[in-house]
């Protein structure tokens, strides 16, 4: 089979599996059946079988299938690329900084937004799809579409049933949290349903991804070669 299909095919088995496996309607079955603890091991094995060979064919196939589009030499879109990769680094670190009461295990405490989760609910997933939202703008090639592509859509599908799974935990404390923030970066803030305040800029967060950006810039051609956004 083609390059691309191959890619194809393996991006759409591990997005079934892991839409599949996390399901509202299959993860409580198994934790029932087997435990947490071994669930996350399906889990985590399942994935890594199917997002393993998907790497595996991307990686010897970079750049394959016909041409969409063509803005890696485009100034406007060049540097849009690089402000939302600079922007996915930044919530990416925010995330680990921020405490979140919409992550897995998160304590049921500490519910009132601060700093990254007043701009959005969910800067892991946000900065994730940005990531992905870069490389395509750089990368027109179907085979290099389908495989970024996959970052959007596991970042906006994640972050919903991130919500929903927390509402069936936290009831009325996590429908409370959502009504005050937004998935969408910005809209509460805009919507007046938060204010920003002056402790609430994340200033290491920033500082750490800019520094991840200009290494970025630097490392990407000699560790997995070409532009660094390629």
């Amino acid at each position: 089979m083609d390059a691309t299909v191959w890619i194809a095919l393996w991006a759409v088995l591990f997005l079934a599996s892991h839409l599949i496996i996390s399901s509202s309607a299959v993860r409580p079955r198994l934790i029932n059946a087997v435990g947490e603890q071994p669930y996350l091991g399906i889990y985590s094995l399942i994935a890594f079988a199917t997002l393993g060979p998907l790497i595996y064919e991307f990686a010897r196939n970079k750049h394959a299938g016909p041409l969409l589009w063509a803005l890696r030499a485009v100034p406007p879109f060049r540097e849009l690329a690089w402000l939302l990769m600079l922007t996915a680094l930044i919530l990416l670190v925010g995330s680990f900084i921020t405490p979140n009461p919409g992550t897995m295990g998160a304590p049921a405490a500490g519910l009132e937004p601060r700093g990254l989760l007043k701009i959005t609910r969910h800067p892991a997933f946000v900065g994730f799809t940005l990531f992905g939202i870069a490389h395509m703008l750089m990368n027109g090639r179907a085979g290099d579409v389908i495989f970024f592509g996959l970052f959007p859509v596991l970042g906006i599908i994640g972050g919903m049933h991130q919500d929903r799974r927390k509402i069936r935990e936290l009831g009325d404390r996590y429908r409370q949290f959502v009504a005050k923030t937004s998935f969408v970066p910005f809209a509460a803030l805009i919507g007046g349903r938060v204010r920003w305040a002056g402790n609430d800029m994340p200033w290491a967060a920033i500082g750490v991804g800019v520094v991840l950006t200009v290494a970025i810039v630097a490392l990407h051609p000699m560790i997995f070669g070409g532009h660094p956004l390629g």
